[in-house]
């Protein structure tokens, strides 16, 4: 897939609204109290559809609301092909306007999906913006991805792999790290993107971060875990771990979440605090990956 499709304001402009619309218009997007859940179901189904793409939903209810994740495909998309899944939650935690996370994962989703139109990538891309991923639903049968990821086994559905986003609009001058991670070599800055897999899926993130080292204007460091990540908890809180408790490759793109942003889950988690440069590098650093990703035929 080209990464030189627009110019890179133009780019950096599409995120920024993206952002905006879903942490400043809408705001709180919690299932516990008002419309900002729904009325950013609808703007992202809306910025699918303008896309070009073709949408559906995959309604359940909890605590007798109906909640939806909103589904992308290419029209044509490769029939004979497993699709890669690329998915970000829309929902954030009650009390916060939810810019980093995960209004700037759900921008870039956004951005990828729009610009996979102009020229159609190498591998089939399923968009899947999920909901409920927040507490209190975090972990449970009710949360999005899980509801996904158990429809896809009771289908029989095959994907070739997951690439979750999960806050990615923060740098910052010091980054912080686990204990266990301190001494381990990573950068002192947080002005890179951090790859996160499970030993399942290292060949699905090898390839995605060969793809994305070709881009020199993004420095992306990885980690990869044994045992599902359960002996660092850390690793296992986003929409990817449904999908490693399943088996299928899955990997958790991130600025590292609240050991960097010292705003998580608070109500300083704003639009004006992100890194639009960041994040459209992060999109030309996909596109490269998708560029390195095999077919796997159904």
């Amino acid at each position: 897939m080209s990464s030189n499709i627009e110019t890179p304001g133009r780019l950096m402009d599409a995120l920024t609204g993206h952002v905006r619309e879903l942490s400043t218009k809408i705001g709180e997007r919690s299932v516990l109290r008002g419309s900002g859940l729904d009325r950013a179901k609808a703007y992202v189904r809306g910025a699918f559809e303008a896309a070009g793409l073709i949408v559906t939903e995959q309604t359940y209810e909890y605590g007798g609301r109906r909640v939806s994740n909103v589904i992308a495909d290419s029209p044509g998309a490769m029939a004979n092909a497993m699709p890669y899944i690329i998915g970000a939650h829309y929902d954030s935690v009650i009390g916060t306007p939810g810019a980093d996370d995960n209004a700037s994962a759900v921008a870039v989703m956004l951005e990828l999906a729009r610009r996979s139109k102009t020229k159609s990538p190498g591998v089939p891309l399923r968009f899947v913006a999920f909901t409920l991923e927040e507490p209190p639903t975090h972990a449970t049968r009710h949360q999005g991805s899980r509801v996904f990821v158990k429809r896809l086994m009771e289908t029989g559905e095959q994907v070739a792999g997951a690439i979750i986003l999960e806050m990615v609009g923060l740098t910052t001058p010091k980054q912080n790290y686990p204990v266990f991670l301190q001494w381990a070599g990573y950068p002192e800055a947080g002005n890179f993107i951090a790859v996160v897999g499970n030993r399942a899926s290292k060949s699905f993130g090898e390839q995605v971060l060969r793809g994305m080292r070709k881009n020199p204007d993004l420095p992306v460091e990885s980690l990869f875990v044994w045992f599902n990540g359960w002996i660092l908890a850390d690793t296992r809180l986003s929409d990817h771990a449904p999908f490693w408790d399943k088996g299928v490759p899955a990997l958790m793109i991130t600025d590292t979440a609240y050991f960097r942003n010292r705003n998580y889950h608070g109500p300083g988690d704003t639009a004006d605090t992100l890194d639009y440069a960041f994040m459209a590098e992060l999109v030309r650093s996909l596109e490269h990956a998708f560029d390195t990703l095999p077919q796997h035929p159904r």
